[in-house]
């Protein structure tokens, strides 16, 4: 028997703002959408955080049995500047400004997005698909809602009629924006004249004759709308009404709202049973932003050449510090709370690699079937990712407790015990130990460590010229050390 006909989830369902028992369309199958990135650019850490959250979720499902259908789209065309229906294609101003083919940015930020999820130990979803592989899918979408009287042609474009539609629907039930407000807050937009309202939204745009990327339709040579390219994937692979649709906050209108009218209008019901959203990632207390400044790559993060944060961190130490928050919950990304993070981390896999080595007994001091449990518990009320670390803390007292001969443990439930460590940190959490398949890294670290601590003695002796050729041997050899007021690091190249 599966381990979901025990094991009772209870989810945060946007759509209602209430918890509620997990019960899939069909027993024993999931299908599961999540919006992919836009590969203009390098992915940032706020995606990583919503893509790592859905992982997580993803993994825990398998865990308990489900089979799951996990679709995660890649946007490589229709996505326009700053969301709307004017200005840009964002992949194609990249290529004009770099002068290359659109297809050549959208292949090297879709490495880079593969390159930085497997370095975070992510897997990859069932089907991934592209919005340009699905241009067929969307035509036939777009015409639907036409004959269905929710879109409307002008000069070879094609819109939503969001007006039209609000009269047998309700348009903003996800966002809970009611249209009324959105006319009274709309203002006048340049290059929307085609529209008979502003708050409609583009199916198909005709392209400029500048405009590299485009396809025929019946309407007009052009692409296809940035909403309308995500119910096309997901309804393809998942059916007309599946079970989970996921993405950032920041989707959630328009593009979600979207999303839900376009499925209403074409095919007369609602996409998607349960909807759920990850929060913000923000770095020292403010929004993310390239604009402002504050912001960090994956790749400077990693490596630690950045001027935020005193060191490099490991990926698990950050998928460790991302899983101590609800994914519900706006995330503060600083230097003290990846440094503490990175000491619980390796707190917790010492107490795992203690294990194999415990003394075992007639007894047990706690009852470790209840402790499982509570474990199962965490991530069934809504994937409480920070209260189920908290748990497997409870685990390593009582690893460290029966090491100093302080506690007991019987060897029927020290096998449940590392089963379920490992069930958890590993299988659930995603997270890699890396005092075991790094130890050359390790060995690297102390031997770094040592001339470090030498070159600091040197320079309390006022032997610079000895600090320096520590310095500039480490250097030639690919090490860079990097002096702050916290004291010294070092990244490799």
């Amino acid at each position: 028997m599966s381990l979901y006909h025990t094991q009772q989830i209870k989810l945060y369902n946007t759509l209602t703002g209430e918890k509620e028992i997990f019960r899939p369309i069909t027993e024993g199958y999931v299908g599961m959408y999540v919006c992919g990135p836009t590969v203009y650019s390098n992915v940032h850490l706020g995606n990583v955080r919503t893509f790592m959250s859905f992982d997580m979720i993803f993994r825990y499902l398998k865990h308990l049995g489900y089979k799951v259908r996990y679709v995660r789209n890649i946007t490589d065309a229709g996505h326009l500047e700053n969301d709307a229906d004017a200005g840009e294609d964002k992949i194609t101003k990249k290529a004009r400004l770099e002068a290359i083919e659109p297809m050549e940015i959208v292949q090297r930020y879709t490495v880079d997005f593969h390159n930085v999820l497997n370095t975070f130990n992510f897997l990859p979803p069932s089907i991934e698909p592209t919005a340009t592989g699905h241009i067929i899918e969307q035509i036939e979408l777009i015409q639907s809602i036409i004959d269905n009287g929710f879109g409307y042609l002008v000069n070879g474009s094609v819109y939503f009629d969001v007006h039209k539609y609000n009269e047998s629907n309700e348009y903003g039930i996800l966002s809970k924006r009611k249209l009324e407000d959105l006319i009274h807050n709309t203002r006048a937009l340049d290059g929307q004249s085609d529209k008979k309202n502003p708050q409609d939204f583009a199916l198909w745009k005709k392209a400029e004759p500048t405009h590299i990327m485009r396809w025929p339709s019946p309407w007009s040579d052009g692409f296809p709308g940035w909403h309308l390219e995500c119910t096309a994937m997901s309804t393809k692979y998942l059916g007309d009404f599946f079970d989970i649709h996921g993405g950032g906050m920041d989707l959630k209108f328009p593009h979600h709202e979207c999303e839900i009218a376009q499925n209403q209008a074409s095919k007369g019901q609602a996409p998607v049973k349960y909807w759920m959203h990850a929060n913000m990632l923000e770095l020292n207390g403010a929004r993310m932003s390239k604009s402002t400044g504050n912001y960090i790559n994956p790749a400077e993060l990693l490596s630690g050449n950045n001027d935020i944060m005193s060191k490099a961190y490991n990926p698990s130490v950050i998928r460790f510090f991302i899983m101590q928050a609800s994914y519900r919950s706006i995330l503060d990304l600083t230097d003290d709370g990846l440094s503490a993070a990175e000491k619980g981390f390796h707190r917790l896999m010492d107490a795992i690699s203690l294990i194999d080595n415990l003394k075992t007994g007639t007894n047990s001091s706690i009852n470790v079937t209840d402790w499982k449990q509570k474990c199962y518990n965490a991530m069934n009320d809504d994937f409480n990712t920070p209260i189920l670390i908290a748990t497997l803390f409870e685990a390593v007292k009582l690893i460290n407790q029966i090491k100093d001969g302080s506690a007991s443990i019987t060897p029927e439930d020290l096998e449940i015990l590392k089963e379920t460590l490992n069930t958890f940190v590993f299988d659930v959490l995603g997270l890699v130990n890396i005092s075991k398949t790094n130890t050359g890294t390790d060995k690297l670290s102390s031997a770094v460590e040592i001339l470090i601590n030498l070159r600091k003695e040197a320079r309390i002796n006022k032997d610079f010229a000895l600090s320096d050729k520590i310095r500039d041997d480490l250097s030639e050899a690919g090490i860079q050390l990097k002096d702050s007021r916290e004291g010294t690091t070092f990244t490799t190249n």
